[in-house]
Protein backbone atom coordinates (compact mmCIF):
# COMPACT_ATOMS: atom_id res chain seq x y z
CA UNK A 1 0.00 0.00 0.00
CA UNK A 2 1.05 3.31 -1.03
CA UNK A 3 -0.02 6.62 0.16
CA UNK A 4 1.93 10.23 -1.25
CA UNK A 5 1.49 13.36 0.69
CA UNK A 6 2.95 16.52 0.73
CA UNK A 7 6.20 14.78 -1.60
CA UNK A 8 6.34 11.72 1.22
CA UNK A 9 5.51 8.70 0.53
CA UNK A 10 4.02 6.73 2.97
CA UNK A 11 4.07 2.33 2.29
CA UNK A 12 3.20 -0.71 3.98
CA UNK A 13 4.51 -3.90 3.16
CA UNK A 14 4.63 -7.82 4.26
CA UNK A 15 7.90 -9.04 4.56
CA UNK A 16 9.43 -12.73 4.24
CA UNK A 17 8.01 -13.89 7.50
CA UNK A 18 4.78 -12.63 7.09
CA UNK A 19 5.04 -9.33 9.85
CA UNK A 20 3.74 -5.82 8.43
CA UNK A 21 6.18 -3.14 8.31
CA UNK A 22 4.94 0.61 7.67
CA UNK A 23 7.46 2.87 6.66
CA UNK A 24 8.01 6.50 4.76
CA UNK A 25 10.42 7.51 1.88
CA UNK A 26 11.18 11.15 0.98
CA UNK A 27 13.72 12.72 -1.53
CA UNK A 28 15.56 11.32 -4.49
CA UNK A 29 19.44 10.42 -4.32
CA UNK A 30 21.60 8.24 -2.15
CA UNK A 31 20.08 6.46 0.42
CA UNK A 32 20.04 6.84 4.27
CA UNK A 33 18.39 5.00 6.93
CA UNK A 34 16.95 5.86 10.05
CA UNK A 35 15.84 4.30 12.94
CA UNK A 36 14.27 5.36 16.26
CA UNK A 37 14.50 4.51 20.14
CA UNK A 38 12.00 2.58 22.02
CA UNK A 39 7.77 3.68 21.77
CA UNK A 40 8.68 6.18 19.55
CA UNK A 41 7.71 6.21 15.84
CA UNK A 42 9.07 7.23 12.11
CA UNK A 43 7.82 10.41 13.06
CA UNK A 44 10.85 10.62 15.50
CA UNK A 45 12.22 12.35 12.17
CA UNK A 46 10.06 14.93 10.55
CA UNK A 47 12.05 17.48 10.88
CA UNK A 48 14.99 15.75 9.47
CA UNK A 49 13.71 14.16 6.71
CA UNK A 50 12.82 17.71 4.09
CA UNK A 51 16.15 18.80 5.14
CA UNK A 52 17.69 15.14 3.77
CA UNK A 53 15.50 15.62 0.44
CA UNK A 54 16.21 19.37 0.14
CA UNK A 55 20.03 18.16 0.07
CA UNK A 56 19.72 15.19 -2.11
CA UNK A 57 19.77 12.47 -0.24
CA UNK A 58 16.51 9.62 -0.21
CA UNK A 59 15.32 8.74 3.35
CA UNK A 60 13.67 5.37 4.77
CA UNK A 61 12.33 5.58 7.95
CA UNK A 62 10.45 2.74 9.28
CA UNK A 63 8.19 1.91 12.29
CA UNK A 64 10.00 -0.79 13.85
CA UNK A 65 8.13 -4.17 14.83
CA UNK A 66 5.45 -3.23 17.89
CA UNK A 67 5.39 0.74 16.87
CA UNK A 68 3.35 2.99 15.30
CA UNK A 69 1.90 1.27 12.03
CA UNK A 70 3.81 -2.02 11.76
CA UNK A 71 2.84 -5.10 13.44
CA UNK A 72 2.34 -5.46 16.82
CA UNK A 73 1.96 -9.48 17.75
CA UNK A 74 -0.13 -10.28 20.67
CA UNK A 75 2.39 -12.93 21.99
CA UNK A 76 5.34 -10.78 24.09
CA UNK A 77 7.71 -13.30 23.56
CA UNK A 78 8.07 -11.80 19.88
CA UNK A 79 9.15 -9.21 21.18
CA UNK A 80 13.00 -9.40 21.59
CA UNK A 81 16.25 -7.39 20.43
CA UNK A 82 16.52 -10.48 18.11
CA UNK A 83 13.40 -10.72 16.65
CA UNK A 84 13.74 -6.84 16.08
CA UNK A 85 16.64 -6.68 14.87
CA UNK A 86 15.72 -9.71 12.39
CA UNK A 87 12.41 -7.74 10.87
CA UNK A 88 14.62 -4.35 10.71
CA UNK A 89 17.16 -6.20 8.97
CA UNK A 90 14.46 -7.69 6.30
CA UNK A 91 13.09 -4.54 5.72
CA UNK A 92 16.54 -2.98 4.41
CA UNK A 93 17.11 -5.76 2.34
CA UNK A 94 13.03 -5.65 0.54
CA UNK A 95 14.72 -1.89 -0.08
CA UNK A 96 16.75 -3.60 -2.41
CA UNK A 97 19.59 -0.61 -1.74
CA UNK A 98 22.35 -0.58 -4.79
CA UNK A 99 25.03 0.95 -2.58
CA UNK A 100 26.35 1.26 0.77
CA UNK A 101 24.54 4.04 2.63
CA UNK A 102 24.64 6.02 6.70
CA UNK A 103 22.71 5.00 9.41
CA UNK A 104 21.26 7.30 11.76
CA UNK A 105 19.65 5.41 15.00
CA UNK A 106 18.14 6.69 17.89
CA UNK A 107 18.00 4.77 21.51
CA UNK A 108 17.41 1.65 20.59
CA UNK A 109 17.46 2.67 17.22
CA UNK A 110 20.91 3.11 17.71
CA UNK A 111 21.56 -0.05 19.17
CA UNK A 112 20.07 -1.34 15.99
CA UNK A 113 22.12 0.43 13.83
CA UNK A 114 25.25 -0.55 15.45
CA UNK A 115 24.36 -4.19 15.60
CA UNK A 116 23.78 -3.96 12.02
CA UNK A 117 26.81 -1.90 11.09
CA UNK A 118 28.83 -4.78 13.20
CA UNK A 119 26.69 -7.80 11.10
CA UNK A 120 26.92 -6.08 7.42
CA UNK A 121 29.74 -3.77 7.46
CA UNK A 122 29.99 -3.66 3.72
CA UNK A 123 26.11 -2.34 3.40
CA UNK A 124 27.33 1.19 5.82
CA UNK A 125 28.94 3.51 4.90
CA UNK A 126 28.40 5.62 8.29
CA UNK A 127 26.90 5.93 11.08
CA UNK A 128 24.93 8.86 12.82
CA UNK A 129 24.22 7.78 16.44
CA UNK A 130 21.95 10.21 18.65
CA UNK A 131 21.52 8.93 22.26
CA UNK A 132 22.31 5.28 21.70
CA UNK A 133 21.11 2.39 23.90
CA UNK A 134 23.79 0.11 23.14
CA UNK A 135 24.11 -1.41 27.15
CA UNK A 136 21.39 -2.44 29.99
CA UNK A 137 23.21 -0.35 32.52
CA UNK A 138 22.92 2.80 30.58
CA UNK A 139 19.36 2.58 32.33
CA UNK A 140 18.49 3.39 35.83
CA UNK A 141 18.01 0.65 38.41
CA UNK A 142 14.31 1.25 38.83
CA UNK A 143 13.61 1.22 35.11
CA UNK A 144 15.53 -1.68 35.05
CA UNK A 145 13.95 -3.42 37.60
CA UNK A 146 10.30 -1.95 35.89
CA UNK A 147 11.58 -3.70 32.44
CA UNK A 148 12.48 -6.63 34.33
CA UNK A 149 8.85 -7.16 35.59
CA UNK A 150 6.70 -8.74 32.71
CA UNK A 151 3.29 -8.26 34.78
CA UNK A 152 3.41 -5.12 36.22
CA UNK A 153 4.74 -3.07 33.21
CA UNK A 154 1.80 -4.80 31.07
CA UNK A 155 -0.84 -3.76 33.15
CA UNK A 156 0.81 -0.69 33.42
CA UNK A 157 1.15 0.49 30.19
CA UNK A 158 -2.33 -1.16 28.88
CA UNK A 159 -4.06 0.62 31.30
CA UNK A 160 -2.39 4.14 30.78
CA UNK A 161 -4.27 6.43 28.75
CA UNK A 162 -3.45 9.30 26.39
CA UNK A 163 -3.64 12.08 29.11
CA UNK A 164 -1.66 10.63 31.41
CA UNK A 165 0.96 10.28 29.24
CA UNK A 166 0.77 13.30 28.31
CA UNK A 167 0.97 14.61 31.21
CA UNK A 168 4.28 12.74 32.13
CA UNK A 169 5.83 14.08 28.84
CA UNK A 170 4.80 17.68 29.41
CA UNK A 171 5.85 17.68 33.16
CA UNK A 172 9.44 15.47 31.99
CA UNK A 173 9.66 18.87 28.87
CA UNK A 174 9.14 21.64 31.22
CA UNK A 175 12.31 23.50 31.92
CA UNK A 176 12.92 23.87 35.83
CA UNK A 177 16.74 25.66 35.29
CA UNK A 178 16.50 29.15 36.08
CA UNK A 179 17.93 31.61 33.53
CA UNK A 180 16.54 29.03 30.69
CA UNK A 181 13.63 31.23 28.59
CA UNK A 182 11.80 28.37 27.10
CA UNK A 183 8.95 26.88 29.49
CA UNK A 184 9.38 23.38 27.59
CA UNK A 185 12.32 21.84 25.90
CA UNK A 186 10.38 20.02 23.72
CA UNK A 187 7.64 21.77 20.99
CA UNK A 188 3.93 21.39 21.66
CA UNK A 189 3.73 19.09 18.26
CA UNK A 190 6.35 16.74 19.63
CA UNK A 191 5.01 16.13 22.98
CA UNK A 192 1.91 15.42 21.36
CA UNK A 193 3.50 13.20 18.80
CA UNK A 194 5.28 11.57 21.44
CA UNK A 195 2.86 10.86 23.90
CA UNK A 196 0.62 10.00 21.08
CA UNK A 197 2.95 7.29 19.86
CA UNK A 198 3.16 5.63 23.28
CA UNK A 199 -0.65 4.36 23.09
CA UNK A 200 -0.45 2.96 20.09
CA UNK A 201 3.02 0.97 21.04
CA UNK A 202 2.32 -3.00 21.74
CA UNK A 203 2.60 -3.40 25.34
CA UNK A 204 5.13 -6.11 24.76
CA UNK A 205 8.05 -3.70 23.37
CA UNK A 206 8.89 -2.84 26.83
CA UNK A 207 10.30 -6.97 26.88
CA UNK A 208 13.34 -5.65 24.37
CA UNK A 209 16.02 -3.77 26.56
CA UNK A 210 15.84 -6.47 28.87
CA UNK A 211 17.53 -8.71 25.85
CA UNK A 212 19.64 -6.12 24.45
CA UNK A 213 22.96 -8.10 23.73
CA UNK A 214 26.45 -6.56 24.69
CA UNK A 215 28.33 -4.88 21.74
CA UNK A 216 31.04 -3.33 23.76
CA UNK A 217 33.36 -6.27 22.70
CA UNK A 218 32.80 -6.10 19.21
CA UNK A 219 32.97 -2.15 18.57
CA UNK A 220 37.06 -2.71 17.95
CA UNK A 221 35.67 -3.79 14.75
CA UNK A 222 33.77 -1.21 13.59
CA UNK A 223 35.29 0.70 10.91
CA UNK A 224 32.50 3.14 9.69
CA UNK A 225 32.78 6.80 10.52
CA UNK A 226 30.84 7.39 13.40
CA UNK A 227 28.97 10.91 14.51
CA UNK A 228 27.70 10.98 17.71
CA UNK A 229 25.46 13.04 19.67
CA UNK A 230 23.45 13.09 22.73
CA UNK A 231 21.62 15.57 24.64
CA UNK A 232 23.22 16.41 28.32
CA UNK A 233 19.91 16.18 30.71
CA UNK A 234 19.01 12.60 29.35
CA UNK A 235 17.09 11.01 32.10
CA UNK A 236 16.03 8.09 30.22
CA UNK A 237 19.81 6.94 29.52
CA UNK A 238 22.93 7.95 31.99
CA UNK A 239 25.07 10.82 29.88
CA UNK A 240 28.15 9.99 31.19
CA UNK A 241 27.77 6.48 28.86
CA UNK A 242 27.95 8.33 25.73
CA UNK A 243 31.74 10.07 26.18
CA UNK A 244 31.89 6.18 27.60
CA UNK A 245 31.45 4.99 24.32
CA UNK A 246 33.38 7.55 22.06
CA UNK A 247 36.18 6.13 23.80
CA UNK A 248 35.48 2.68 22.58
CA UNK A 249 34.70 3.84 18.85
CA UNK A 250 37.59 3.17 16.73
CA UNK A 251 36.23 5.58 13.74
CA UNK A 252 35.19 8.49 15.88
CA UNK A 253 34.47 11.42 13.52
CA UNK A 254 32.63 14.04 16.28
CA UNK A 255 31.04 14.49 19.30
CA UNK A 256 28.29 16.95 20.28
CA UNK A 257 26.35 17.43 23.22
CA UNK A 258 23.08 19.53 23.41
CA UNK A 259 23.02 21.09 27.05
CA UNK A 260 19.37 21.65 27.20
CA UNK A 261 18.13 19.00 25.63
CA UNK A 262 17.17 15.35 27.00
CA UNK A 263 16.95 11.94 25.34
CA UNK A 264 15.66 13.66 22.03
CA UNK A 265 17.78 16.00 20.95
CA UNK A 266 17.13 15.78 17.48
CA UNK A 267 13.48 16.62 18.03
CA UNK A 268 14.63 19.33 20.91
CA UNK A 269 16.31 21.48 18.79
CA UNK A 270 16.48 20.12 15.41
CA UNK A 271 17.19 23.45 14.29
CA UNK A 272 20.99 22.79 16.13
CA UNK A 273 20.96 19.10 15.61
CA UNK A 274 20.76 19.14 11.55
CA UNK A 275 23.86 20.59 10.66
CA UNK A 276 26.01 18.68 12.88
CA UNK A 277 24.12 15.75 10.75
CA UNK A 278 24.30 17.39 7.39
CA UNK A 279 27.76 18.26 7.79
CA UNK A 280 28.97 14.80 8.57
CA UNK A 281 27.12 12.95 6.16
CA UNK A 282 28.85 15.61 3.11
CA UNK A 283 31.97 14.51 4.77
CA UNK A 284 31.36 10.59 3.79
Amino acid sequence: MELKTNNIMYKSMMLDNNQKVNYVTQGEGNPIVLVHGLAASLHDWDDLLPELSDSGYQSFALDLLGHGESEKPIDHNHYTFQNLFNDFSAWIDSLQLTEPFPLVGHSLGGGLSLQYALMNPEKVSGLVLVNPFYDIHQLPRAIRLFFHTPLLRTRFIERTPYRLFRFLIDMTSYNFYIGDRESHVLPEHIRYQTALDYTRAASGIYHIPRTLPSTAFALSQLHQPTLLLWGGRDQTLAPNSFPELAQMLPNLKGTHTFPICGHVPHQCHPEQFNPHVMEFLKSL
